[in-house]
């Protein structure tokens, strides 16, 4: 679906479907915010709880690196994944985008 990291192709190399006129906007990132503060979050509690000793260091290092790499891996998943939602209920962009046979 992608060609560069989050550009999206202009048609699928697979059935040619166009992809040019999806809409994806600010919802992929948010809902990246969303999942890795959860995760981050939740582990955050869980090392304080079991290693309150740990020193900062460790905390400066580990939680800011985690951050950074679950959002550049969820990124694209997330962004595939709405315009894949957006292609199937015919929103935002591909209303009319022409039906492939044997769909519906």
């Amino acid at each position: 679906m992608f060609r560069r990291y989050l550009k999206v192709n202009d048609r699928c190399s697979v059935c040619g479907t166009e992809l040019l006129h999806h809409r994806a906007d600010d919802a992929p990132p948010y809902v990246t915010i969303l999942v890795v503060a959860h995760i981050v979050g939740a582990l955050m509690l869980a090392v304080d709880e079991f290693a309150p000793n740990l020193p900062i260091l460790y905390h400066v290092l580990i939680w800011p690196t985690l951050t950074l790499v679950l959002c550049l891996a969820l990124l694209p998943a997330f962004k595939g994944a709405l315009i894949g939602y957006q292609w199937a209920l015919r929103m935002h962009g591909f209303e009319t985008a022409a039906e492939l046979p044997g769909e519906r």
